[in-house]
């Protein structure tokens, strides 16, 4: 009995192999090889769903990873977002959270799902800024009244 051609995938360079032939089967739009694009479909998705690393990063050092992968500029955000440019740069140092807006479009444009980019995250608060111990952050401070005193 013959070998099989293609296995479960183990290895980055056998997933890699298997994307490029993947490639090159849709571009020859053959019909005949419809199975066999199927096939590593499955077998790519597979891999990618085990291996994927997209939700172990924050949805800020996602986008900025899209944005380094894209070559893109933060001026690049701007127009795709629809937004000012110190509304982005809010975004991408952590000052803004990302509205669902914002999440569609980028989940849309870099062909990801709005779930990589809709989990929570820490914000730097503006008002906390002076403090050293980032559990401090966000949290209300006990203020003295004067008056009681």
């Amino acid at each position: 009995m013959e070998g099989l051609k293609y296995s479960i995938v183990k290895t980055k360079e056998q997933y890699n192999e298997y994307c490029e032939i993947l490639e090159k089967l849709i571009c020859l739009e053959n019909q005949n090889l419809q199975d066999e694009v199927e096939l590593l479909t499955l077998l790519i998705e597979k891999w990618d769903n085990e291996h994927n690393s997209l939700m172990d990063l924050d949805p800020i050092e996602l986008l900025k990873s899209l944005m380094a992968e894209n070559n893109m500029k933060s001026k690049d955000l701007v127009e795709i977002l629809g937004l000012s440019k110190g509304t982005v740069s809010k975004i991408l140092n952590y000052h803004k959270g990302l509205s669902k807006e914002t999440i569609r479009k980028l989940a849309d444009y870099f062909k990801v799902s709005q779930e990589a980019f809709n989990r929570p995250y820490r914000i730097k608060n503006e008002a906390n800024r002076h403090f050293r111990n980032a559990s401090l952050m966000n949290t209300k401070k006990k203020i003295e009244d004067p008056i009681a005193m």
